[in-house]
């Protein structure tokens, strides 16, 4: 029998800390690849937009299927909050260029903060490799979804 995680097991000792910084992956419902066009791209920047200001967006990945994304909590947010928020904004507006409503993306989301000791530019340099791991481009200049800071 395969386990699965649940998402109350997601949470089990989650908490939010102001200035920490995290790595977060959230995965569109069913894994469906409505990530993979301009206008939803497009969508998901506009809702980190949305959440900026409780949060610094240090780099991000858009893949067909989930979203990883590498921020620091600003002063007075929750992590669960902010993610309500984008998970929010950005299901409103890909669902808006899809027709579709409900929900985008999957209950639950996972995070790691990130220890003093970790590298996060190489954190960074992971996530945004994950197109080229994935093999859907050769360069990954040649991927339209992605951003760091440290450009």
């Amino acid at each position: 029998m395969h386990n699965r995680p649940h998402g109350r097991d997601l949470r089990k000792g989650r908490f939010s800390q102001p200035k920490q910084i995290y790595l977060l992956t959230m995965v569109v419902r069913n894994r469906q690849p409505v990530l993979a066009n301009l206008a939803a791209g497009r969508s998901l920047v506009w809702a980190l937009k949305n959440v900026q200001g409780k949060t610094t967006t240090l780099s991000y990945v858009i893949m067909p299927d989930h979203f990883h994304w590498l921020m620091q909590l600003g002063e007075g947010g929750s992590l669960s909050g902010v993610v309500r928020d984008f998970k929010s904004a950005s299901s409103r507006l890909v669902n808006r260029g899809r027709s579709e409503t409900g929900s985008l993306w999957q209950k639950g989301y996972h995070d790691h903060a990130l220890r003093s000791d970790e590298d996060m530019q190489a954190v960074a340099r992971y996530i945004i490799a994950n197109p080229l791991r994935a093999g859907l481009v050769k360069q990954i200049g040649d991927y339209p979804w992605w951003d760091a800071v440290w450009l």
